[in-house]
């Protein structure tokens, strides 16, 4: 399976990073001299070179867009060994350096995730200093940060520096949101390539095909999550987050006087927090296990001395960590909510034809109560409360307060 079948719904996007994956193969095969059976001369390849291939690119579309999967797919064909990638194009997904690119353990691809609030300086500044190296052994060196987002500002400008002096192997995959999510002197220097959410047609032949979960199942998964696949394969599997979903949808029909309001309020952060508990319990222990046994401590033992800073450091990590999943898991609730007034909004509008193909579908009698029983006008102001507490929660502002503004802006007046 070549690495472009992971792109779900994107042909226009992998279509350029095939072409430029071709250029890169072409202008390395050039410089190494030694060309692969059937490759075209480097006279050929540098015109290609030069119109699709660059040294930093910046990947945005909304979330489930499949960002990062793009540019992971792109950095393995990059690494790309196969003999047969003359004819067949870089990015067979087999070879050596196709598959250490994908599951992370190749040497020359760098891959910055971080579940914290930010990415400071210190990293960025590591970054770069990596970025500097020639290739240990594959063909390119490829930094890829999935959360350009959260560069602080000072990180921004040393990963600025970097771009605007690149070192001739070396290439810059940025993923974020939006383009004004990125300092405009670092996109100004990347080439960008934006990408669409992903049909739901497309989601569910995916989760048929891979994940061997029933069509019925797969199609309401895709509806729900809206095109997000990591979240529709999610609802398909998961029982907890499908209950999830539902209590925030139900919020609609609980908010009928203040008390219905606050309770409603204190039953999403509760919702987003077992959320977050339930992703960072797992990994904080195996976290802090493998921790304890790289400073000698025995099992069920004490600490060995001087090692109380680390493990200190490990446990503020740790609470950052949760800080930003309790954030994300309310901020997810928080767009199921509005999708919930969007699809009220297209009833009493009379935008659909078939309201089974909605979204929210599956709580269909709850989106008709609420349609008959407001305005299109109300909806919108709805709508616009509940992007009111996105931002506010963006600001830190506290979580509690901030839902309880938005649910007393729900009731009906």
């Amino acid at each position: 399976m070549a690495v472009w079948d992971e792109l779900v719904g994107q042909q226009r996007v992998g279509d350029q990073l095939a072409a430029a994956a071709r250029a890169a193969d072409a202008r390395v095969t050039a410089e190494a001299g030694t060309a692969a059976p059937g490759s075209r001369p480097a006279d050929a390849a540098a015109p290609l070179s030069r119109s699709a291939m660059t040294h930093a690119w910046l990947f945005t579309g909304p979330p489930g867009a499949g960002r990062a999967t793009a540019a992971r797919a792109f950095a393995a064909a990059l690494q790309c060994v196969s003999p047969d990638r003359a004819s067949a194009g870089p990015g067979c997904g087999f070879c050596d350096g196709c598959h250490t690119a994908l599951v992370g353990t190749h040497a020359d691809v760098s891959v910055v995730a971080t579940d914290l609030l930010t990415i400071g300086v210190k990293e960025t500044r590591e970054l770069v200093r990596r970025a500097q190296l020639a290739p240990s052994g594959g063909r390119w060196q490829v930094i890829v940060v999935e959360d350009a987002d959260r560069l602080t500002e000072g990180a921004g400008n040393v990963l600025l520096k970097a771009i605007e002096e690149p070192a001739p192997r070396t290439v810059w995959l940025l993923c974020a949101p939006s383009l004004e999510d990125v300092l405009p002197t670092i996109r100004s220097r990347c080439r960008h390539l934006s990408l669409s959410t992903p049909a739901v047609a497309a989601v569910a032949a995916v989760l048929v095909q891979r994940d061997g979960i029933t069509p019925a199942v797969a199609e309401s998964a895709a509806r729900a999550a809206g095109g997000h696949l990591d979240r529709a394969r999610r609802l398909a599997t998961d029982d907890r987050a499908r209950e999830r979903r539902a209590a925030v949808l139900r919020i609609p029909l609980r908010v009928d006087d203040i008390g219905g309001c606050l309770r409603a309020a204190q039953e999403l952060v509760e919702v987003a927090a077992d959320a977050a508990k339930e992703r960072a319990e797992e990994l904080d222990e195996q976290e802090t296990e493998e921790m304890r046994t790289a400073l000698g401590a025995q099992p069920g033992g004490r600490m060995p001395r001087g090692t109380a800073g680390v493990m200190k450091d490990l446990q503020e990590r740790q609470k950052r960590r949760a800080t930003r999943s309790q954030r994300d898991s309310l901020d997810l609730a928080l767009t199921d909510l509005a999708g919930f007034y969007r699809d009220v909004l297209a009833l009493q509008l009379g935008a659909v034809a078939d309201a089974s193909l909605l979204p929210c579908a599956d709580v269909g009698d709850g989106l008709r109560r609420i349609a008959e029983d407001s305005s299109a006008e109300m909806t919108l102001r709805r709508i616009d409360a509940i992007m009111e507490c996105r931002d506010a929660l963006e600001r830190n502002v506290a979580p509690l307060l901030a839902l309880e503004a938005m649910t007393v802006t729900l009731r009906k007046p």
